[in-house]
């Protein structure tokens, strides 16, 4: 068999293998024999990020084209045969990378590896303008209902917008435009495969109730013969000034429940301590009821319903922080702006409490521990971590590097980047509703994935 194997380190009984395949295909296994599952999941290095101008969205369609059939399933037979195994599967796009994965018995993983390995070595024999028309018509629908009829559902693509300047790989966000997903054509679609969709350039990760000689022969049976391709396009340079250099602010009045004040500020890029002490940072000022955001907005001044702050992380291009205020009956946003920029000032100047610290780590350390408590979770880390940094092991250890960090680590980062000159702000005025709300129904017979996408990818990976 052709492939190359690491050695398997250890964190907290956890431990995890890689090999790689004679076509380039990495493939990750980590045994965990407490439930009879197993989780395959499948990352692809392409995102929104790869898109070029007049063709963003492609990601996030072919996110969809990949439950369309291949040579072998043809229609919705991903999902039946899944399904019908007892077995549970999606597929999410986001900024740098598109996943699909599936949990299941562990009995009929060799059904999981099969079936993503058929889309990956003959989807093109099955994609025709019929499943392409329909996954177009299915994705301006998600758009619709997720996006423009939603409210404050275009806030994320706004801010995201503000923060990384016309041109830059991650301007647009993966949902892409109505006039950018009419204008792909077919054979825009084969070309993307063609180009992304090799071995080469994926990580395959199964966790679980598995046994790791056979499910790695499984793996060189099913994938071993797809053949590589060479011509992928690596993404335009992310690289951009540590800070925006002044305020952007847009004011928009539109049919939403109440005021609102959304900012985004640049952050350090994922994979860096910097990023973990940004974090913590946003994690004390506005992660959960005890923060001080939530203490000053909603409980004492009581200006704000809501008030949370969370990190979207990147590696390509800085990571994001977003806050999201909500106002309460009549309150102004001016004041609700004022009382934030206090906030930020004083913790810029006296940082985190040794009480804020011990909360902000423990509540990180525990979202790590439950995405790695579900098998399909730690096979996604593992992925995550094999693609954007090239080292599947980190995600066994990323923790420790959050309990290393510093309260002037945290102060120092929150004094350098979460100030007025280094966001971009919407304010939200609710106007008079016009019309009812005329989102568009899903096309009858389409088949849906659900996506991680723009904001709901925010939603999934900040910590608020």
């Amino acid at each position: 068999m052709a492939h190359t194997a690491s050695p398997p380190p250890t964190a907290g009984g956890l431990t995890a293998t890689e090999h790689r395949l004679a076509n380039g295909l990495r493939v990750v296994l980590s045994e965990d024999h407490q439930t009879p599952v197993a989780a395959v999941c499948l990352w692809y290095d392409v995102g929104s990020r790869h898109e070029v101008a007049g063709r963003t969205g492609l990601a996030h369609l072919f996110e969809h084209l990949m439950f369309q059939g291949s040579a072998q399933v043809k229609g919705n037979g991903h999902f039946e045969l899944v399904q019908g195994a007892g077995g549970s599967l999606n597929g999410t796009t986001s900024f740098e990378r598109t996943n699909y994965f599936e949990t299941m018995p562990a009995h009929q993983l060799e059904l999981a590896l099969w079936l993503e390995a058929d889309r990956m070595g003959s989807l093109l024999a099955a994609l025709d303008e019929e499943s392409m028309e329909n996954q177009r018509d299915v994705v301006k629908n998600e758009r619709r209902q997720r996006y423009d009829n939603v409210p404050y559902g275009t806030a994320f693509e706004k801010l995201t917008a503000m923060v990384y300047p016309e041109g830059h790989p991650y301007h647009h966000t993966p949902i892409g435009s109505m006039a950018d997903l009419d204008a792909a054509s077919l054979e825009d679609a084969r070309d993307f495969f063609r180009t992304y969709y090799a071995p080469n350039n994926a990580v395959l990760a199964v966790v679980g109730d598995i046994d790791p000689e056979r499910t790695l022969a499984w793996a060189e049976k099913y994938f071993g013969s797809i053949p590589s391709h060479e011509g992928k396009r690596p993404p335009r340079d992310g690289s951009l000034p540590e800070v925006i250099g002044e305020e952007v602010k847009q004011v928009l009045h539109e049919e939403v429940p109440s005021r609102a004040m959304m900012a985004a500020y640049r952050l350090p890029h994922d994979g860096t301590r910097e990023a973990d002490a940004a974090d913590l940072a946003l994690t004390v000022l506005g992660g959960g009821e005890s923060s001080r955001l939530n203490t000053r907005l909603v409980r004492r001044d009581r200006t704000a319903v809501t008030a949370g702050f969370g990190m979207l992380r990147l590696a390509g291009a800085p990571s994001m922080g977003w806050l999201d205020v909500k106002a309460s009956g009549d309150a102004e946003v001016a004041d609700i702006e004022r009382a934030v920029d206090e906030e930020l000032a004083r913790f810029a100047q006296e940082g985190p409490t040794p009480a804020e610290m011990e909360r902000a780590q423990a509540l990180l350390e525990r979202e790590w521990l439950d995405r790695l408590a579900t098998v399909g979770g730690r096979a996604d880390e593992l992925c995550r971590y094999a693609v954007l940094f090239g080292d599947p092991q980190l995600a066994l250890t990323a923790v420790e590097r959050v309990l290393q960090i510093t309260a002037d680590e945290v102060r120092e980062v929150a004094a350098a980047r979460l100030r007025p000159d280094n966001r971009a702000v919407l304010i939200y005025e609710p106007t008079q509703a016009t019309a009812p709300d005329t989102a568009a129904d899903v096309s009858e017979g389409a088949t849906v994935s659900e996506t991680g996408t723009a904001a709901d990818n925010h939603d999934q990976e900040a910590a608020q």
